[in-house]
């Protein structure tokens, strides 16, 4: 059997395009490597214009159900200062809030909800080479254990496998040499926190960045980033692993978290990945289409990359149905650039401002400058969680 479209990688952005194209009459195969549930490091919030994308896929209600409270304020831990200001309203498909909930939950639910469109889900399963041959991509899979490997044949291919994979595929990033600038992730959840419902506040501590908010069954995530330098520097001082040792450098430099898991009980083991690698990718080249942080992956300091992620594969599944003869056909270069236009119109400037304020926050001296102006006027935080994408509509209300 040749597929219409490959997908190789079952989160967020692979389980929406897959979705998408299946209920248009697409015959989609997914390949997704891990076994679900699975934790994942990542910020897990998800902003109120990409709400009513979940109630396109006719998930809206069962993400909401169980989500974390509603997101009403966006906040500013740094040193002595515990800032908090309005997050920017966007009232879209009946919600004016965004919300924050588990991958182990939210992964699960998109992908199983390609299952009932009709796509062929291979899971666990890995992409291990990829090749083409008069028109037709053919994809080599291996299953754990003692499974022989196949291959899947597919007219085209849709990339959605992340920026932290290593691999032999066209679209994986060549393994880089470690740099000590490199931006290592961060996360873990807590339980009997004192963080005040409906706030997610921006940490900024010398050498990283990071953000809390209340997600799933009471817990609420910390995830972060800091630099690898950073991260060796106190490694020298203490004997903890890496994730308690980066805590504790939060706590120092953020009374707001010092006071919130004051009592609090972590929930879970760390997790860590990494490095991150900021910046627009390849979009689409001969018939491979990348989606999520595969096309491009901003700072997670905007909390944005799920919504991203989502909104970019609507974006190319739009265009792909609409030009279903012409691209299935092999004829997918134009349909390519238009998509690449696309993404930078709507994406690019939140890379940008997420770069800006990342650069920011992990230097002492700006944030020494810039707190006090934070507090005299605490729209500024407004401002910026707008200009970070918080408000930006893509996806027409349901």
């Amino acid at each position: 059997m040749i597929h219409d479209a490959l997908i190789i990688g079952g989160g967020p952005a692979g389980a929406t395009a897959a979705w998408f194209l299946a209920r248009a009459g697409w015959s989609v195969a997914l390949v997704e490597k891990a076994s679900f549930p699975r934790r994942k490091v990542c910020g897990e919030f998800i902003s109120a214009t990409t709400i009513p994308l979940l109630h396109t896929l006719g998930l809206g209600e069962p993400y909401l159900d169980m989500a974390g409270p509603p997101v009403r304020e966006v906040g500013l831990y740094a040193g002595k200062y515990m800032l908090a200001a309005p997050m920017p309203v966007t009232r879209t498909a009946g919600q004016c809030w965004g919300h924050a909930l588990g991958r182990e939950h939210l992964d699960n639910l998109l992908l199983n909800n390609t299952r009932t469109a009709g796509v062929n889900v291979l899971q666990p399963c890995h992409a291990t080479e990829l090749s083409r041959k008069d028109g037709i991509f053919i994809c080599r899979i291996e299953s754990p254990g003692k499974n022989p490997a196949r291959e899947l044949q597919a007219r085209v291919v849709i990339a959605a496998h992340g920026s932290w994979e290593r691999g032999s595929l066209p679209t994986h990033i060549p393994k880089q040499k470690s740099e000590s600038r490199d931006l290592l992730a961060f996360k873990a959840h807590f339980t009997q926190t004192e963080l005040p419902p409906g706030l997610m506040p921006l940490l900024a501590f010398p050498g990283g960045y990071g953000g809390m908010v209340h997600t799933d069954h009471g817990r609420v995530s910390l995830s972060c980033c800091i630099r690898r330098d950073t991260l060796q520097q106190i490694r020298a001082q203490e004997h903890q692993g890496a994730g308690e040792i980066v805590l504790g450098h939060i706590m120092e430099h953020c009374d707001g978290v010092r006071y919130a898991l004051a009592h609090a009980q972590r929930d879970g083991a760390w997790l860590s990945s990494g490095p991150i690698r900021p910046g627009i990718r390849t979009l689409h080249h001969d018939g491979i289409f990348a989606v999520g942080n595969t096309a491009g992956e901003a700072h997670p300091i905007v909390a944005e990359g799920i919504s991203m992620a989502m909104q970019g594969a609507w974006l190319l599944s739009e265009l792909l149905i609409a030009r279903r003869e012409q691209v299935l056909s092999g004829d997918t270069e134009q349909t390519g650039l238009d998509y690449a236009q696309d993404w930078r119109r709507h994406f690019a400037p939140r890379l940008r401002h997420a770069a800006l304020f990342a650069h920011l926050a992990m230097r002492p001296a700006a944030t020494q400058i810039l707190l006090p102006l934070f507090q005299y006027i605490p729209g500024l935080l407004t401002l910026c969680a707008n200009l970070s994408g918080k408000t930006t509509r893509i996806i027409k209300g349901t």
